[in-house]
């Protein structure tokens, strides 16, 4: 009888310290979460960054995107959809990672009609034709211009401000904050610092519908 009652003793003990044991290494596992995500902040979120939303949003979506990309152009819309759906809650800032050829140059001419405070009207006008300047994964920066002549933009001031050193600087900021948080590819989505865990639709709205559980309860 003793025997028995020293095995199932023996078996508690073993379970506890197993229970423990996951307990602890869950914890620890949580904390190197959040360890990565405060630690990789600075690569996220830059202060000279567009974004959309309201600042006081618990929720923040780090959009890294190439104007050139088809598939960035129609996540444009699914992420607008997100916003909608969460009003208040979420707030987009945008990365550029000019991954193709020619790529630059167009981002250099958004944020040229940035400093118009039209940065917004233009991507919506570069991602409408956006067949029309890109052929074969190729930008044609010379037919960006045709895209940009009904939205108020001073074209010629554009072509001004496209080359300053504050630009090109940003740029170089977010190609090294790309290579920094390995995105090698467009569009690719954070939310709150969390990655997708594979890329999708589906994927990139259950993240957020996490964060906004999280952090609107």
């Amino acid at each position: 009888m003793k025997q028995k009652t020293l095995f199932i003793l023996s078996g508690l003990v073993l379970l506890l310290a197993f229970v423990a044991g996951t307990l602890y290494y869950t914890s620890q596992k949580q904390t190197e979460s959040a360890q990565a995500v405060a630690g990789k902040q600075d690569n996220l979120n830059r202060a000279y960054s567009p974004t959309e939303g309201p600042e006081s949003a618990k929720v923040v979506i780090v959009d890294f995107f190439d104007p050139a990309c088809g598939t960035c152009r129609d996540f444009y819309p699914f992420v607008k959809q997100l916003m909608a759906a969460h009003p208040g809650q979420v707030r987009v800032v945008l990365r550029h990672a000019p991954f193709h050829d020619g790529s630059v140059e167009v981002v250099k001419i958004m944020e040229a009609a940035r400093m118009q405070g039209k940065y917004f009207e233009t991507l919506a006008a570069l991602f409408a034709s956006q067949d029309n300047w890109v052929q074969d994964h190729r930008v044609q920066p010379e037919r960006v211009w045709a895209a940009l002549a009904g939205i108020g933009l001073d074209l010629d001031r554009v072509r001004q401000d496209m080359n300053s050193p504050e630009i090109t600087a940003h740029i170089a900021q977010d190609m090294e904050d790309a290579k920094a948080l390995k995105v090698t590819m467009t569009p690719e989505f954070f939310v709150n610092g969390r990655p997708m865990p594979s890329f999708g639709y589906e994927q990139l709205q259950a993240l957020v519908e996490q964060a906004v559980a999280e952090n609107y309860r």
